[in-house]
């Protein structure tokens, strides 16, 4: 754990975020959020619905901008960036996890894989070669020509965290990956994560509602009404 904790990969300083600002309707979401994430720590972000966490995961994913305060993920300062840069990093510097997959319907795994390296510019025989390595480390080689429809929850999931990684991101954001799976394939996809973090020294950020689930990673930030109310080591390292 302490050999983790050498370089900050995500730095949130006082991250206010304000909805309907200037209206009478106005809503703060976050209060005031200042939280590290060190490279290849694997870590949970609890808390209820309405708490806040899906707010904050937008912000970190760089899906929404904060209202005030200082992010800076990967040495690189949110503040001082153009649009067309945070689209460059939400491509290359971050892995997204959905619980919904979202993957392309009417594209088969491999192609549903290759997709961020596309946008990258990655020449073909590059991608393809790529997203077959992905494909088959997290066991779906077999299932590469398959469509989303023709596969399990839990063989999708899957091809959504092979693609996440397609681009060598600095951090996989999983937003409730095991949400809509059953337990025992849940439980497929967490080795998984644990696998990456620990083979791959993947740096994983997982939002969930789920206590027995955080307690699988290596600190746990509990997360309500918009305020970080503590944290403590997980208990799988314990």
């Amino acid at each position: 754990m302490a050999q983790k904790q050498d370089t900050s990969i995500l730095h949130l300083s006082n991250i206010i975020k304000r909805f309907y600002i200037g209206k009478p309707n106005e809503l703060q979401i976050l209060n005031g959020i200042n939280l590290d994430v060190y490279e290849g720590e694997f870590v949970s972000i609890v808390g209820a619905s309405g708490s806040g966490k899906t707010t904050l995961m937008n912000v970190i994913g760089l899906l929404d901008r904060p209202t005030e305060g200082k992010y800076i993920i990967d040495g690189v300062d949110i503040d001082e960036a153009t649009d067309k840069e945070l689209s460059y990093i939400r491509n290359q510097k971050i892995g997204f996890v959905f619980q919904t997959y979202n993957l392309v319907s009417k594209t088969n795994a491999i192609k549903n894989v290759e997709l961020p390296m596309l946008y990258a510019g990655v020449p073909r025989k590059e991608r393809t070669n790529r997203a077959q390595e992905l494909l088959e480390l997290v066991g779906m080689g077999e299932r590469m020509k398959h469509l989303p429809e023709e596969l399990s929850g839990g063989q999708k999931q899957r091809v959504a965290i092979a693609r996440s990684m397609a681009n060598d991101p600095a951090i996989i954001l999983a937003d409730e990956p095991t949400g809509a799976l059953d337990s025992k394939t849940g439980r497929v996809v967490m080795d998984l994560f644990h696998k990456l973090n620990r083979e791959q020294g993947k740096t994983i950020l997982l939002i969930t509602h789920s206590n027995e689930l955080a307690d699988e990673t290596d600190r746990i930030i509990t997360i309500k009404d918009g305020n970080i109310m503590g944290e403590k080591a997980g208990g799988w390292n314990l």
